[in-house]
Parts: structure tokens; C-alpha cells; sequence
């Protein structure tokens, strides 16, 4: 439950527009060619497992598939803006360390759920920016940073998820949030419509590797070994 009301966050709405960063998995195409031996058999697979997905909702087909895809799916797995089987979200962060701490943070937490799986030894990931120009809400702000202690709880996103319900219902567009990942609190931002997309397609993109084992997780850039950042255990789930 929450304690806002739909005034109270309508009338606490700002413009935003950013860059935002987002870090998924790159092993979609490396999974399928493993068990093709060309090309074209590979796009034959890419093809059947294209069509056994839920169908695009009419408002993300124009959409690149790194923006659309978290708007394809209503699963069982809630997560901090969205409670199971509700309307999607797409996350997002204003800094690409944060973006990594985020993802970082998933791939200890499948380590965690999984005592007899082995370390993750470096996995390509695409890092990449969307353009949002949004109606959106500010958590880390006056009069919702009252609430702080709700909103950066690590494990209960039963606020956070109740809230995020409600902004729908006035038509926020998007959230920005503190993160409990990254150890330097940046900023994160839940896009709750692919109305807040200021282009179609990606704009950077990039190629970071991360390897995570359960005490701390390692991401960096390609070709470049030198520039990335280290995530404990502590810093990413808590003690």
C-alpha cells in the first residue's frame, strides 16, 4: 500500500530528458549459433524462437528490440517498480557504473539462488543509451524523499511496487530513483510507458564483460581491461 495519493503525485511531476543507461545480456545470437552450423540455419532458429514469443504490443513494434522486449513480457517475477503479472518496466541509470552495479547485482543474486552453480566467468553484455523525454516523478526529491527508507529498502518492494501502480494512474511516464546497488547511490530511472522514448533506436552502445563469483563481481570494457569497476558482495546485496 501507499500513502500518496494521485494529487499529490500529479502535481509533483517534472520534464525530464536524459540519456539513460542499460546493460543486458549479448548471448542471444552467440546461444543459437552454438547449435546451427550456418548462418542460414541460424536465422531459420532466430525465426521459430521469434515466433513461439508474445507478440509486440502495437505501441513498442516501431521500437528498436533493446527498448521494446522489456515491454513484451508480464511475468510471474515482480521486481522494485513492477509487481507480478503487471505492465512492464524498463530500467534503466544515468550513469553506466550504475548500470552496471544493477546488472551486477542480478548476476550475485543467481550465484546466491543457486549454491551448486560454479562462478560466472565473463559473459558479454551490451551497454548501451535510450533518449527519454518523460512526465516524470523524483523520488530522491522534496516532498517523496521523506519516504527515503521505503523507497531504498533492499529486499521489500512492496512500496515501491504500490507506488509505481499509482503513478500509472495519473500517467507518469517515469520514476527516478536512488540505487541500492551501486556503492556511489546514483540515480536510476523505471520507465513505466514506450511513450517516454525520445527515439526509436539505441544510442551509444558498447561491450562490457562481467564474471561474478559470490563475493564480489567484475565488469569490464572491451579491449580496454583497464577501465571498469568491482561490485563486493556487501555493496551489491548487504551483508
Amino acid at each position: 500500500m501507499t500513502t500518496w495519493t494521485p494529487r499529490a503525485l500529479a502535481s509533483n511531476t517534472h520534464p525530464f530528458t536524459s540519456e539513460i543507461w542499460r546493460v543486458v545480456e549479448a548471448q542471444h545470437v552467440v546461444s543459437t549459433m552454438r547449435l546451427v552450423d550456418s548462418l542460414a540455419e541460424q536465422t531459420v532458429l532466430e525465426s521459430i524462437l521469434e515466433e513461439s514469443k508474445p507478440p509486440l504490443p502495437p505501441d513498442v513494434e516501431d521500437l528498436h528490440y533493446l527498448l521494446s522486449t522489456p515491454f513484451r513480457y508480464r511475468t510471474a517475477i515482480g521486481s522494485r517498480f513492477r509487481a507480478p503479472f503487471d505492465p512492464c518496466v524498463w530500467y534503466g541509470a544515468e550513469e553506466m557504473r550504475t548500470a552496471l552495479a544493477e546488472k551486477s547485482y542480478w548476476r550475485l543474486r543467481f550465484l546466491l539462488d543457486s549454491p551448486n552453480t560454479p562462478d560466472l566467468g565473463p559473459v558479454p553484455h551490451t551497454a548501451f543509451t535510450a533518449s527519454i523525454r518523460a512526465a516524470a516523478v523524483d523520488l530522491r526529491r522534496s516532498p517523496f524523499a521523506r519516504d527515503r527508507a521505503l523507497w531504498t529498502d533492499r529486499n521489500n518492494y512492496a512500496p515501491t511496487q504500490a507506488f509505481a501502480a499509482l503513478a500509472r494512474e495519473v500517467h507518469v511516464q517515469a520514476i527516478r530513483y536512488q540505487s541500492v546497488r551501486d556503492p556511489e547511490v546514483g540515480g536510476c530511472a523505471a520507465v513505466l510507458t514506450p511513450e517516454a522514448f525520445a527515439a526509436r533506436n539505441p544510442r551509444k552502445q558498447e561491450t562490457w564483460f562481467i564474471a561474478a563469483t559470490r563475493a564480489r563481481v567484475r565488469c569490464a570494457q572491451e579491449l580496454r581491461t583497464a577501465v571498469g569497476w568491482e561490485f563486493t558482495h556487501e555493496e551489491l546485496a548487504g551483508s
